[in-house]
């Protein structure tokens, strides 16, 4: 299909894109654009699949930041009970040197 660019002179009138006249001309366009049709649904359908990897990626992530979070207070908690058990060892420690 030839386009033809419009003029920028307001006298000069607008022309207008030519449409094929010959039935296989027609055919021709059409299955063109349904080709470039079919090539971006292609391109749209690997995108699509793309993000559908990310959000499984994102989610198993997730899991695995949950898990480490868990364990991070688990140890916390832990240090906590550790901190305690010094203290009072610490504590028996004064009144068993005085």
């Amino acid at each position: 299909m030839s386009e033809v660019e419009p003029s920028h002179d307001p006298a000069t009138p607008a022309r207008i894109a030519s449409f094929p006249q010959r039935p296989e001309d027609r055919l021709r366009l059409a299955l063109r654009r349904l080709d470039e049709a079919i090539g971006e649904q292609a391109t749209a359908a690997g995108l699509r699949q793309a993000i559908g990897d990310l959000s499984r990626t994102m989610s198993r992530l997730g899991d695995g930041v949950a898990g480490y979070r868990g364990a991070l207070d688990s140890a916390a908690a832990e240090i906590e009970r550790a901190l305690t058990a010094t203290r009072t060892l610490q504590a028996t420690a004064d009144r068993m040197a005085v």
